[in-house]
């Protein structure tokens, strides 16, 4: 489903009113349910699932291919982070799912003594709002060391769900 620019602005005014959680508890890594191929906390956020055998699910590998295509050039491979932008893979541990939808949707300044940061606002880029959870849900795998660096050798298919929901929001 296309994620509208009054739903975006609508979940930042969320974050400002501090009507959003504060930080992950441990609870939101375990998958404690799956719905059409995704994986959920027992929170309701979304999360990964990765097999014994190491295979990956869809939503993960998703967020692998997306994060590589849209966020590595700043954020540097397998969420490490670079020189420029600060380590993914730990925010999306360290940080509220719907803070990290907002700094996404809606981008942020942060002053510091080096100078200014600022990442930019995606909240208006179908390659990156179509696949936020995908994004979120692989760099909480890397950041809580469920997968290693590189590209997933094995993985599940995409589910139905999945791809009505890609062809509904892409177009």
């Amino acid at each position: 489903m296309k994620l509208s620019l009054i739903g975006a602005s609508a979940l930042g005014l969320l974050l400002v009113a501090g009507l959003a959680t504060d930080g992950l508890a441990d609870g939101n890594i375990e998958a404690a349910y799956e719905e059409g191929g995704k994986h959920f906390s027992e929170d309701d956020i979304p999360t990964f699932n990765v097999k014994d055998d190491g295979t990956v699910d869809w939503y993960t590998f998703s967020g692998f291919r997306r994060y590589h295509a849209e966020c590595h050039v700043c954020h540097g491979p397998d969420g490490e982070g670079s020189t420029y932008a600060p380590a993914l893979k730990q925010s999306a541990l360290d940080m509220d799912y719907y803070d990290f939808v907002g700094v996404v949707v809606n981008g942020r300044k942060v002053a510091g003594a080096q100078g200014d940061s600022v990442m930019p606002s995606f909240g208006t880029n179908p390659n990156v709002m179509c696949y936020l959870d995908d994004i979120y849900i692989y760099l909480k795998a890397r950041g809580a060391g469920a997968i290693d660096r590189g590209r997933p050798a094995k993985k599940e298919r995409p589910s139905e769900a999945f791809r009505e929901a890609e062809d509904a929001c892409m177009g």
